[in-house]
């Protein structure tokens, strides 16, 4: 069998479907779209994010008999109230909080490397003086584009304040004429698509209730996180708490690599003002409990419903979309995996490949 002969018939068995083809194309149109315009446009896929989270929201209000713009209107205020705190108490605090860290870097880095000398001082033959000569240079190395880093972004402060006020004026807009006139716009989207859309109808059902409750599930996960580890730092006086809980409520976005990552800057405030005594051991220990909880008890409970994807496809997803797409590709890595793993379970086929798809579903579930 020759290679064009293989080549027409996988075309013929995966591409023969006009709703596969059609599918296709928009797959093709929408990633384009946001990689080339993604940064223009940002403003636009924020709000759609934050109306698609609400929806759940004004839908339940609704269910109850509240007047739908009358739900639209409550939720909208109560989220303006939320972005108005983050904008002008939270991030506040949290900026003087990272200035302040910065501005005691030099003072931990002289901690750390006497710490380094009483170490090779105690364990000679584990610690040569180049290995410590390597560490503190790279260290060196570090502090200083740490600095020149602060320094560009003080000089772009200006760009950084304009586009804040862009988004805290023009998200909120978007996001109240999305819930609004939610029908209106999801009746002219699919007055776009062909009226044989079963496929993609399908695949949308499956991916609206697997990324609502993944957005919904992770944004309570955050708060719960960050909010525990506010609390627990502050209850054993470390400084910096603000800071820190942010820190640590995101990194459950990305699942093992975020807490081990939040893991070094704990441990380096926590070592340089505790020192390598109990009180330090306690916070390092609180921390492991949280993360331990966080990923044995409350990821369980909130994303019960959710596809079960392997680890190895969660890193491959997190460092392919957040190469892309930064933050935002980190959030969405899991639902985009899962997106991906129902369009190749859904994707149109030959018998054979169908009934093998089908007993996988059949295994997975």
């Amino acid at each position: 069998m020759t290679m064009r002969t293989i080549f027409k018939s996988w075309v013929e068995r995966y591409f023969s479907d006009e709703e596969a083809l059609v599918l296709l194309l928009i797959l093709i149109v929408g990633f384009a779209a946001i990689i080339w315009f993604g940064r223009m446009l940002a403003p636009f896929f924020t709000a759609l994010i934050v109306a698609f989270l609400l929806q759940g929201v004004v839908s339940a209000l609704t269910r109850r008999g509240v007047p739908h713009l009358l739900a639209v209107i409550t939720i909208f205020l109560a989220f303006v109230s939320v972005l108005l705190t983050l904008a002008f108490i939270l991030m506040p605090l949290i900026w003087n909080q990272l200035v302040g860290l910065v501005q005691e870097t030099p003072r931990m880095f002289a901690s750390g490397q006497v710490w380094l000398d009483e170490m090779q001082a105690r364990y000679p033959n584990l610690i040569t003086p180049d290995q410590m000569q390597s560490w503190i240079g790279v260290a060196s190395r570090e502090i200083s584009q740490l600095g020149q880093r602060a320094l560009t972004l003080s000089l772009a402060s200006l760009g950084n304040v304009m586009s804040l006020i862009i988004y805290l004026v023009l998200v909120p807009i978007l996001v109240f004429f999305m819930l609004k006139d939610r029908e209106v716009l999801v009746g002219f989207t699919l007055s776009l698509l062909p009226q044989k859309r079963a496929l993609l109808t399908r695949i949308w059902r499956e991916m609206d209730h697997q990324i609502a409750n993944y957005i919904r599930g992770k944004f309570i996960e955050i708060m719960i996180v960050g909010t525990v580890a506010f609390f627990t730092f502050t209850f054993f006086g470390l400084p910096y708490t603000a800071l820190l809980a942010v820190l640590v409520g995101f990194s459950v976005l990305v699942p093992f690599i975020g807490a081990a990552v939040a893991t070094l800057p704990v441990a380096a405030v926590a070592g340089f003002y505790f020192g390598l005594s109990d009180q330090f051991v306690y916070v390092l220990i609180a921390y492991g409990v949280i993360q331990a909880l966080d990923g044995n008890v409350l990821s369980p409970v909130l994303f019960s419903e959710t596809n079960n994807i392997h680890p190895v496809s969660i890193i491959v997803a997190v460092l392919f979309f957040g190469g892309i797409w930064g933050f935002w590709g980190v959030f969405f890595a899991i639902p985009l995996a899962t997106l991906l793993k129902a369009l190749i379970y859904a994707w149109p086929r030959g018998i054979h490949q169908q009934e093998d798809a089908d007993s996988i579903i059949h295994v997975d579930s």
